[in-house]
């Protein structure tokens, strides 16, 4: 029980936060501001990431050139971000980020390595480049989703619901294992009622925040989500079974650090952003 309320709360303090900033702009009056300090934010998040992802790497004992990687990952956040500053289209967005961002990360990445005496140059240069690729664009695509605040929201809502799902379902009744090999805590009966109280969201809450996507978009969403959600946490899991951790941090009390928190959205997110841009069209 008292675990379930350090939960509570920090992810009530998390929720406040991450919504404070989304609805900064309106709270301020200026959109521009808003649209900086939620910029920011995201920023810390992903040097919090890109933190835990070297230290856990640092455990199998990599030694990636974590300041390029610190660099990188600000650099991609902040191109990703500039995107709807700059009313630029996704095609363009494309070639902004594929030819001006990724062959010259690559290339400095492997370059450093000729000073570092590694035996294995090319995984610590690939390692290097993995908190830019797993956080930062990530994270940037919710500055797009930004544009609209209906659907970055709902994006929130419905991971959060699935997270919450899963945990509650799996503490009451979980009893079959999903993947115990990468998290042994996770359940079969949890994943499912995530996804079915994911879905009802989706459907029933979807077109109340935006009417203008249609509720079958809306169920695909919320599967999206809900599927995806539970695939991100367990590479997340992966992730830190491969060096017998159990949590990536320490910084959110009953949740652990960035990675467990945002590990879903990171993944999510992505996906999200796909099926909207072409199907959806906002």
């Amino acid at each position: 029980m008292k675990n379930f309320w350090t939960r509570t709360i920090s992810a009530i303090v998390y929720v406040v936060l991450f919504l404070g900033c989304i609805f900064s702009g309106d709270l301020l009056g200026n959109k521009m501001i808003g649209g900086l300090i939620l910029t920011a934010f995201l920023l810390f998040v992903a040097c919090g990431c890109a933190f835990e992802f070297f230290r856990i790497v640092g455990k199998q004992g990599a030694t990636p050139n974590r300041w390029l990687g610190y660099a990188l990952t600000v650099i991609a956040l902040v191109m990703v971000a500039l995107v709807p500053v700059l009313n630029a289209g996704y095609g363009f967005a494309f070639m902004w980020l594929a030819i001006t961002l990724f062959p010259p990360a690559f290339a400095l990445c492997a370059i450093v390595q000729l000073w570092n005496h590694s035996e294995q140059p090319f995984r610590e240069a690939a390692y290097t480049m993995v908190p830019m690729l797993y956080a930062a664009i990530p994270l940037g695509l919710m500055t797009w989703l930004h544009i609209n605040y209906s659907a970055l929201v709902m994006v929130l809502i419905m991971v959060w619901m699935n997270d919450n799902g899963a945990y509650m379902g799996g503490s009451l009744y979980g009893k079959h294992k999903m993947w115990a090999r990468h998290s042994p805590g996770k359940t079969w009966e949890g994943t499912i009622t995530g996804v079915v109280i994911t879905l009802l969201v989706a459907v029933f809450v979807g077109p109340l925040f935006n009417s203008a996507i249609a509720w079958y978009h809306w169920l695909v969403l919320g599967l999206i989500c809900s599927v995806i959600d539970t695939l991100g946490d367990l590479v997340e899991s992966m992730l830190k079974r491969s060096v017998g951790m159990k949590d990536s941090g320490s910084i959110m009390p009953g949740h652990g650090g960035f990675l467990d928190r945002f590990d879903s959205l990171l993944v999510a997110t992505p996906f999200v952003f796909v099926y909207l841009t072409l199907f959806v069209q906002i």
